[in-house]
Order: C-alpha cells, then sequence, then structure tokens
C-alpha cells in the first residue's frame, strides 16, 4: 500500500514534538516530512513545562540524561506566586505539581478552608498540604529515590532554542525528512483542501495532511483557510514581554518564580546556564521603556544586559482542525505563560489528531467534535489563568485594581465558581458537574483560591473548636514530608549526575 504524505510547515518545539510522536505512531502508514527556514529564529517564552513534557519524553523514548544536559534544564518541582494577593499571611503560594500523598493532605486543606470560609480562624493556606513545596524550598530533585514508595510529578526548566535543536536531531535520525525553506505561499485545490505548499523559490511541496507549526504567522490555518482568531485580551491584558537572562546559580532552584509587578508579573526560571527574567505586561498601562526598567530593577541587571521585546497575541483558532490541516503551537493559540500551559496544549492537540487517526475517526462529526475539545481546552486554561487576576487585592496601580473592579468578561464557569466558593459550597462536585476540572483540578482549585486568601478578613474571623482544629494536625503533616524529603538528594548533585552521565557517555 502506498504511504499517504504528511508535511509539517515550521520547526520550533511544536513542530519536531509533533514529528517525533508521528513519527512514533503513523509512520507506517504516512511518510512525515517538515520543512521550516532556519532564517526564523524560536520565541521560547517562558522556558517553562509542566508535567506533561515528561509524558511526552516517556512516550516517545528519550531519557532524562540524554536531553536535559543537552538543553542545559533544571527540573520543575511547581510555581511560587510572590506579592500577587497583597493580603497579610498571604504574600505568596507554592501551586505544586502532584504528589502521591498529596491527595490525602488537599482533603485537609479542603477541610480548613471550609471552616476559614465559613469565618473560622483555621490555617488554610496551601504551603503546609503539599510535599512538593518542601522540596522547592529545600532545593531538592523531585526524582524519586528508587526506593520511595509515591509517586511525584514534576515538570522541566530548559533553553527552548537547545530544545528545538535538540528534538529536531532526533527526529530526523528517526526518519523524519527535513527540509530547509522559507514557505511562503499556500495553494488550494478545488476542494478548497490544500494541495501544495510552495517556498520563496517557488518550488511546490505536495502533501495529502499538513500541520501549521508556523507559528503566530498561522501561515496555512489563518492565511489560506481563513480560520478566524478568537481574542481573549478582553479577560487577559497582557500583551506584551521583556525578557533578560542573568547568570547561573550555585545551587539551582527547582521552582518558578512568577512576581506581581505594578502592571503585569515577572517570572523567574533557573536553568543550568542562566537564570531567565521575563516581564509579562499590559501595553495599555506602561510602556515598552518603563517596563523594561522595570525588569531591570526587579532582576537586578546592569545597563548593558541585553534585553528582548515580544508582542504576544493571546486567544486561540476558532477551529484547529479544517479539511486536510490541523493546527498545532502558536498557529492555533497562546495564553500567556503564567502557567506554562503552551507545550501541554500542543502535546494534547497532537495525541487527539493521531488517536483520530489510528481510530478512524476523520468524519466531520468527529472533527467537530475534535474542535470543540480543542477549543474547551483552551477556554479552561483561560479561565483559570484570570482567577489569577480577578482575586488580587494589591492597590499599587490602576492595572491591577481594573484587573479586579474593572474586569472584562467573566465565563460563566469563573462566576460559578466564586458563588460556590464564598457560599461554602462543595467545590469538587461544581468542577466536576461543570466538567472543569480537566485542565486544573480540584487540587489547582484550592491551592489558589486558598493561596491568593480568598477568605473574610482576618479581623472578622473566630476562633476554631477544638473538634475541628483535632481533624487537621498540621504539625504531623510537616513532620511526616520533612522525613520523606530527607530520601531526596540535592537539586544540584543531580544536575551534576546528569551532566556528568552525559559526559562520559552513560
Amino acid at each position: 500500500m502506498k504511504k499517504k504524505k504528511l508535511i509539517i510547515v515550521g520547526g520550533g518545539t511544536a513542530g519536531w514534538m509533533a514529528a517525533l510522536m508521528l513519527q512514533k505512531y503513523v509512520s507506517d502508514c504516512w511518510d512525515i516530512a517538515l520543512i521550516e527556514s532556519s532564517k526564523r529564529g524560536v520565541i521560547g517564552v517562558g522556558e517553562g513545562s509542566t508535567p506533561a513534557l515528561k509524558q511526552f519524553f516517556d512516550e516517545v523514548g528519550i531519557p532524562e540524561e540524554s536531553w536535559m544536559p543537552a538543553c542545559g534544564a533544571t527540573y520543575k518541582t511547581g510555581i511560587t506566586f510572590d506579592s500577587w494577593a497583597g493580603k497579610t499571611g498571604f504574600d505568596s503560594y507554592f501551586h505544586p505539581f502532584y504528589s502521591h500523598f498529596d491527595r490525602d493532605h488537599v482533603k485537609a486543606l479542603v477541610h480548613n478552608s471550609l471552616l476559614r470560609r465559613a469565618g473560622k480562624d483555621a490555617h488554610a493556606h496551601p504551603d503546609v498540604f503539599s510535599y512538593n513545596h518542601y522540596l522547592a524550598k529545600k532545593k531538592l530533585c523531585p526524582v524519586p529515590p528508587y526506593h520511595f514508595p509515591f509517586e511525584i510529578q514534576y515538570g522541566y526548566h530548559f533553553d527552548a532554542g537547545l530544545l528545538a535543536q535538540f528534538l529536531k536531531k532526533t527526529a530526523v535520525e528517526r526518519g523524519v525528512n527535513h527540509t530547509d525553506r522559507l514557505i511562503s505561499d499556500v495553494q488550494l485545490g478545488a476542494d478548497g483542501q490544500i494541495a501544495a505548499v510552495i517556498d520563496e523559490h517557488g518550488e511546490h511541496y505536495c502533501a495529502d495532511w499538513f500541520i501549521d507549526c508556523s507559528g503566530f504567522a498561522a501561515l496555512l490555518i489563518g492565511g489560506a483557510l481563513g480560520v478566524p482568531f478568537k481574542s481573549y485580551a478582553d479577560s487577559l491584558w497582557n500583551d506584551s514581554a521583556v525578557t533578560l537572562a542573568m547568570p547561573a546559580e550555585d545551587e539551582p532552584a527547582c521552582e518558578t518564580v512568577s512576581t506581581a509587578l505594578k502592571h503585569g508579573w515577572a517570572w523567574r526560571i533557573p536553568l543550568q546556564s542562566r537564570v531567565g527574567y521575563g516581564y509579562v505586561y499590559s501595553s495599555r498601562y506602561t510602556s515598552r521603556e518603563d517596563a523594561e526598567a522595570e525588569l531591570r530593577a526587579h532582576a537586578a541587571a546592569g545597563a548593558g544586559t541585553e534585553v528582548r521585546h515580544l508582542s504576544m497575541r493571546v486567544g486561540r483558532r476558532e477551529y484547529h482542525w479544517v479539511k486536510n490541516c490541523v493546527a498545532v503551537g502558536l498557529s492555533q493559540g497562546f495564553i500567556e505563560p503564567l502557567e506554562a500551559t503552551s507545550l501541554a496544549l500542543t502535546q494534547q492537540t497532537i495525541s487527539r489528531f493521531i488517536h483520530a487517526f489510528k481510530d478512524g475517526n476523520t468524519t466531520q462529526d468527529f472533527v467537530d467534535i475534535f474542535n470543540r475539545a480543542v477549543n474547551k481546552s483552551y477556554d479552561d486554561v483561560r479561565d483559570y489563568i484570570s482567577v489569577h487576576f480577578l482575586t488580587n487585592s494589591r492597590t499599587d496601580s490602576p492595572y491591577w485594581v481594573d484587573n479586579r473592579e474593572r474586569p472584562g468578561p467573566v465565563s460563566k464557569e469563573v462566576k460559578a465558581v466564586f458563588s460556590c466558593w464564598f457560599d461554602s459550597g462543595d467545590l469538587p462536585g461544581l468542577l466536576k458537574h461543570l466538567k472543569i476540572d480537566g485542565a486544573y483540578s480540584n487540587h489547582s482549585w484550592h491551592y489558589i483560591l486558598c493561596g491568593m486568601g480568598v477568605f473574610p478578613d482576618a479581623a472578622d474571623l473566630s476562633p476554631v473548636t477544638e473538634e475541628d482544629r483535632g481533624k487537621v494536625d498540621l504539625e504531623r503533616i510537616c513532620d511526616f514530608f520533612n522525613r520523606c524529603a530527607i530520601n531526596h538528594e540535592s537539586h544540584k548533585d543531580a544536575l551534576e549526575k546528569l551532566v556528568n552521565g552525559s559526559a562520559s557517555g552513560n
């Protein structure tokens, strides 16, 4: 049987991830090719991931000792949100990745949060209830020791440019056909499907299927097929970023830090070779020059430190699979990198597409189901991220006050969550009923609402009864986590072993 041909237009992390996954699962019936131009650079905003990236590497059979040293990567246990709330006792909080025993300790957090929502002075700050928070503060590697009986999820920090190069090298070695050309035009057939893509020299590249990884340009899905773009700018106001790099730490942290500044927020991401800083802000509230100055001050970076300015178009396509084209990565959508969700959404789209073909689901009815599912994933992430801004209590700039008091449209799902929270309702049950616990589980919703201090004012709280206090033993939780943490090696030692093992060829 003659193989069908599939062309991926555009490289970068999204393009080469798509290439590796497609090569693994459908190369028996498709020839996989990728066309990209070396004239285009990698955007690389954020350089952080969720645990979905580990799932990707496990799925395609690439071990950490192979890719992490090559990409300057470090481990990530979660994100510290610093100075977002502006409330006494809630100056910062940690949003962790899941660990096996968090399931039980989140029950304790839920119990105390219900008490505090009802006006009782129960301890409901989330940090004490999360194991990965302990690992982060002690700078311990989250990879479980071989004898450890509990699962611990973790993500990574990485150099986006190096990651794209590594994925490219691996994909080509595994048989993906690579062409270095700048695609400048698209040819449609009489049926409206894409017949060929055309490079800058006029050469045509024909295929049965096309994956659009052309980034914000969205050359195929937007340019040729005209799929509209649904902006999130009315609810997520940040549209710009400025980035810089500082020297690496002697003992690299294993957490991302997100710090609220006057007109947005700044990330701090530790790599093996540097510490990356970026300021994501709204151009409606500050200028490019003032944002750069604010980031330099925050990072203690001198005037000679090079910066990079970026513009962001926040939103998604109305459809992601149209005719014989599927958009993946920035061509399909982008949500600001507050929760490092970009690669996870990319992986999810590729996986859904692959499963559709392997199961023979290519009818228009299924394509419609696919598009609704991808749209829901994007909308659910947008809603969760918007809650960070809606629940802030800062008063230092119009940006923060307006986000809280004069926000744009708030989805009915977020409104329902707030109503349930303030009425001391069953939040886990509501999340399941609304079907919004897929992108972010009950754990994450409690971490953010508790971490931002969405409770009655401290002055209005009444004492907790001895009976309620006895149901959650905070000292026992802390002692258990601290004893478990003894089993982990330092983050620094773990990274050195990876690098030395890579250098020796192990």
